[in-house]
C-alpha cells in the first residue's frame, strides 16, 4: 500500500475545495479532479491521523458501484484517466485514489435511503414513530428491517456542522416537487439494486446517502462518491441481530472508541481537535474498509 495521504497538494491545478475526505481541483471550466485522501471524519470532525489506503479503497468501491448501477441513472465520470491532467511529479498523489468527473450543478439536498432503522432514524422513531415525516409501524426495534425502504432527505451542512434531516415536503420547497420526486424514485431504485446485490455477498446495506447534480442539459446525474462505507451503513449478515447495533464495516469502530475517549481527563466533546487515534484503532479501521471491498467484489 502506498504512503498514506492526509492532504493532497497539487501545483498544476487550482484547488476548489477540501471536504472531510476529498480534495477537489478544477480542470478547465467543465471538469473536476476529485482526490480521495486517507482522512477520516467522525461526528463531523476530521481526525488528525490518516487511515492508510482508505482513499484508494473508497475510490475502488465507488467505481465498482458506478459501473454496476450505470443503467439506472447517468453518473459524473468522464472515463478519462485522472493521471492525464496532473504534472508528472503529482501522479503519486492521484494514482488509484482519484476520479476525473464532469462539473455539475449540485443539488443542495442529500438523498438518504434507509432500509433499516439505525442511527438518527432509530432515535427519531423512538420519539415520534416516524423518520423525516415518514410514519412507520409500531413495535420496530433498533436495526429492524423496514417494510419498504424509505426516502429521508437531508440538507448539506457546512464543514464541521451536522447534516439536518428534513421532510420530503421541505425538499420539494427547496428544489421543486417534480425534481424531488425523480430524485426519490431514482435513489430508492439505486438502493434496492445495491442492497440486493450486497446481500448475495453477505453484506447488509442498512442505509446510504446519494448526491445528485444537474448537467448542462438539466439531466439528473449521480455524483460524488456512491455506496462506500463512508456514505453508507454496512453490516455483515453474520453479525446482524434486531435490537442491537450490529458490528459494521463503516466508521463505527472509530466512533465507539471516540465515545469512550477523554481529553485532559474529560470526555471528548465531539468538537475539533479530535483525540489522537491509537495505532490499533487505525489498523482495525483500515482492515474493515479492506474487508468490505473484498467481500463486495470477490
Amino acid at each position: 500500500m502506498a504512503t498514506a495521504l492526509l492532504q493532497s497538494s497539487l501545483h498544476s491545478l487550482p484547488l476548489l475545495a477540501r471536504g472531510k475526505v476529498r480534495d477537489n481541483y478544477a480542470v478547465g471550466e467543465d471538469r473536476i479532479l476529485m482526490i480521495a485522501s486517507d482522512r477520516l471524519s467522525a461526528f463531523d470532525v476530521v481526525m488528525g491521523e490518516p487511515i492508510p489506503g482508505k482513499g484508494e479503497l473508497l475510490t475502488k468501491m465507488a467505481l465498482f458501484w458506478f459501473d454496476r448501477l450505470g443503467h439506472v441513472v447517468p453518473n459524473h465520470l468522464t472515463g478519462e484517466a485522472p493521471e492525464s491532467v496532473v504534472a508528472p511529479d503529482e501522479v503519486g498523489q492521484v494514482q488509484g485514489r482519484a476520479m476525473l468527473v464532469k462539473r455539475l450543478k449540485p443539488l443542495p439536498v442529500e438523498a438518504v435511503v434507509r432500509g433499516y432503522l439505525a442511527g438518527s432514524g432509530w432515535k427519531e422513531y423512538q420519539e415520534s414513530q416516524s423518520v423525516c415525516g415518514v410514519a412507520l409501524p409500531a413495535g420496530l426495534k433498533n436495526a429492524s428491517k423496514l417494510p419498504e425502504p424509505i426516502f429521508t432527505p437531508a440538507t448539506k451542512a457546512e464543514m464541521g456542522e451536522h447534516d439536518e434531516n428534513i421532510s420530503f415536503e421541505r425538499m420539494a420547497e427547496i428544489v421543486g416537487r417534480e425534481l424531488s420526486e425523480k430524485v426519490r424514485d431514482v435513489a430508492i431504485r439505486l438502493y434496492k439494486e445495491a442492497a440486493a446485490y450486497a446481500l448475495t455477498k453477505g453484506i447488509i446495506i442498512a442505509d446510504t446517502k446519494f448526491e445528485f447534480g444537474l448537467d448542462a442539459d438539466g439531466t439528473l446525474t449521480l455524483m460524488d462518491e456512491v455506496l462506500t462505507p463512508d456514505s453508507s451503513r454496512y453490516w455483515p449478515v453474520e453479525g446482524y441481530q434486531e435490537g442491537i447495533n450490529p458490528p459494521s464495516y463503516d466508521k463505527q469502530f472509530v466512533r465507539d472508541w471516540l465515545e469512550q475517549a477523554t481529553v485532559d481527563g474529560q470526555p471528548w466533546g465531539k468538537k475539533a481537535p479530535a483525540p489522537a487515534l491509537p495505532a490499533d484503532v487505525i489498523e482495525r479501521t483500515a482492515s474493515k474498509y479492506r474487508e468490505a471491498l473484498d467481500r463486495l467484489t470477490r
